[in-house]
């Protein structure tokens, strides 16, 4: 490759083709979740499902999905990459059908959950791949960007496929992601290289997108902590509006207590699962903060507007689908814009402007009436898909950027772990604020509960820009710091030891 090339960002033709396959498994987990969301109401009349029982078909996937993220992340750094990703793809694909087929809502809950555990390892080792086979800087910066912008074009189109396959037979929302992971099955075997074979002497994981078989001893019980710790958190959060009080302070206990154990474990074992000095970065614990509120911002308010359309407005779902879908606007934004203002500006400072972009989304929409149409909700549904482009990618480059090869995959999931946290923690509490204030079920209350919850966006939104904010003066790589117009120089911050892509 030459010069030219590799200071504009330009990926060969392979490299197409290996970012191909992983924006369309991002796309797949996408399209996957927000076509359920939709379809939810007629599986529940078709299955005769109660309410707890309909809750737990969501709830199944965010546990499995949330609380294996870090684990999954780490068994990519150890146990090969694209040997993860190809794995837990095909259990994706198996457990969706089998959903398909569910006649009870227990094997529904289960497939969900054994989804969500097949995306918590997939995803993340499917990021690690192109942290890894892509050289850090601009082509690295634009392969993320352009998997940022697939991964939330995935939600938004899911959103319409659901309404309209839905409107047929809902399970087709089950049997379209089959027909799709196939097609990602096969291409993953045709261009997703295989990693060198290294020797049974060797210790670390290999380079480029496999990593090797750790020969050394695995942490489990780092591994059985960690997990038991997460799945908890995200349990007790997610279900804290379902349940009592009591129940909810448990859970979240418990899962502190297991955080606990897993610390004092990681630090006395002589090969940790989690190197707890990864959280030395400060640009990583930015990285991840600001994700989990800009995550618990966004999904707390695309829950209360659907709620706004549905409930108060009387929309039908496919109505809702197509108004929503202007957020979307980010999947062309992504890889086409933001690119150009990372390059000019730097990530911390697209990713402030991003977040502040947010704020003002949810500020917008703070007055809503009770008969607002659609031209008066469209400036803050437009601002916000503005938003997710310039706040996402960024923050994925930089949550890996500087991040040893061998902990590419941790690093991935600990950003997704955040992400599914976030989104986890911004529905709980803008469904316990809406619960609180709402009296009665007269449209005037409705309105008042919508209003009073949709200051939570707008608080987490503002303490994420408060978050990103510590990061907008950068380093050189001689330790001065960098003045707040200076484009900072990361080629000599790369790795020698990073390849591009195999062929």
């Amino acid at each position: 490759m030459t010069s030219r090339q590799t200071a504009s960002g330009a990926l060969r033709g392979r490299e197409w083709g290996v970012l191909l396959v992983l924006c369309g498994a991002i796309f797949l987990e996408g399209i996957d979740v927000a076509m359920l969301n939709v379809a939810l109401p007629s599986i529940r009349a078709d299955l005769g499902l109660s309410t707890g029982s309909l809750q737990w078909v969501m709830s199944a996937y965010v546990l499995g999905y949330g609380g294996f993220m870090l684990l999954g992340g780490r068994a990519a750094d150890l146990f090969g990459r694209r040997r993860m990703f190809v794995g837990w793809l095909a259990v994706f694909l198996l457990f969706s059908g089998l959903g398909g087929f569910a006649t009870e809502g227990w094997t529904l809950i289960v497939a969900r959950f054994v989804t969500g555990v097949a995306a918590a390892f997939m995803t993340p080792a499917g990021l690690s791949i192109i942290t890894t086979g892509f050289e850090e800087g601009p082509r690295r910066d634009k392969a993320l960007l352009f998997y940022a912008g697939t991964s939330a074009a995935g939600f938004s189109i899911g959103l319409v496929v659901g309404g309209l396959l839905t409107a047929v037979d809902w399970r087709w929302v089950f049997f379209a992601p089959v027909a799709l992971s196939a097609l990602i099955l096969v291409a993953a075997l045709a261009f997703v290289p295989k990693p060198p074979r290294p020797g049974r002497a060797e210790t670390g994981t290999g380079t480029g997108t496999g990593g090797a078989v750790a020969w050394q001893s695995v942490d489990l019980a780092g591994g059985v902590t960690v997990t038991a710790a997460v799945v908890l958190l995200v349990l007790g959060v997610e279900r804290a509006t379902h349940t009592s009080l009591a129940w909810t302070a448990g859970t979240i206990g418990a899962g502190l207590a297991f955080l606990a154990a897993f610390v004092a474990v990681e630090r006395r074992s002589a090969s940790p699962l989690v190197r707890l000095g990864i959280f030395r970065s400060g640009a990583l614990v930015r990285a991840n903060l600001s994700g989990l509120l800009f995550s618990a911002g966004f999904f707390g308010f695309q829950f209360l507007v659907v709620l706004y359309l549905q409930e108060l407005r009387d929309w039908s779902t496919l109505q809702t689908s197509f108004a929503m879908i202007v957020i979307g606007i980010d999947a062309v934004l992504s890889p086409l814009l933001t690119p150009r203002l990372v390059a000019r500006f730097g990530n911390a400072r697209v990713i402030f402007g991003g977040l502040l972009l947010a704020a003002l989304a949810y500020a917008l929409f703070l007055p809503v009436g009770a008969d607002w149409t659609y031209l008066a909700m469209f400036p803050s549904l437009i601002v916000l898909g503005l938003a997710f482009s310039l706040a996402y990618g960024p923050l994925t480059i930089v949550a890996t950027e500087g991040v040893k090869e061998e902990e590419q995959g941790l690093a991935g999931g600990l950003l997704y772990t955040s992400f599914q946290f976030g989104a986890a923690l911004g529905l709980s509490t803008v469904t316990a604020v809406n619960v609180a204030a709402t009296t009665s079920t007269s449209p005037a209350a409705l309105l008042d509960g919508y209003r009073a919850a949709l200051w939570v966006p707008l608080a987490a939104a503002l303490l994420a820009t408060l978050v990103s904010a510590f990061g907008l003066r950068g380093r050189r790589s001689d330790g001065t710091a960098v003045s707040p117009g200076e484009p900072v120089d990361r080629g000599a911050d790369r790795r020698s030891d990073q390849l591009p892509v195999s062929h």
